[in-house]
């Protein structure tokens, strides 16, 4: 288990509990794939794990996965892997967090039905494009050459 941490959502200070052993073996294959994709002279960088995200002195969030456009810094994916203990933060204040600022993609990973929701951020905020599961690929166009099999995300070691 990894360590709490701490967030800034909506002004309020949140003490996040420390991911478990599936959580961060799902965060690690994630990032390992994303950074396999990015080629040397990408305009996509790739931040670590829980890389402080600041909107506003009242909105700081630590997303799993987080990549910005190299030439200004700002986010324009992030990626939630919901802990089941403690899955509000994520699916309802950070989403709605991600929705206000303009986040353009956004990835809910759910290891309780192994699952990923997609977000494309557009004129009336996050809209559901998809849910993967199982077999099927998950793909970004902003990031050509990523794919990843859902079950393969979610495996069991």
């Amino acid at each position: 288990m990894s360590d709490p941490y701490e967030e800034i959502l909506e002004g309020d200070l949140c003490l996040r509990l420390g991911p478990g052993e599936r959580h961060e073996l799902i965060c690690q294959r994630l990032h390992e794939r994303v950074a396999a994709a990015l080629k040397p002279d990408s305009i996509t960088r790739k931040l670590e794990c829980r890389t402080d995200i600041r909107y506003s002195p009242d909105a700081i969030v630590r997303p799993d996965l987080s990549l910005v456009t190299a030439a200004t810094n700002k986010i324009w994916l992030a990626a939630e892997i919901i802990n089941s203990g403690d899955h509000s933060a994520d699916t309802v204040i950070k989403k709605g967090l991600y929705e206000q600022y303009g986040l353009p993609r956004l990835w809910m990973v759910d290891p309780r039905y192994n699952n990923v929701e997609i977000y494309h951020g557009g004129r009336h905020g996050l809209v559901l494009q998809q849910i993967l599961a199982v077999n099927e690929v998950l793909t970004e166009s902003l990031l050509p050459g990523f794919e990843f099999v859902i079950s393969e995300l979610f495996q069991e070691d």
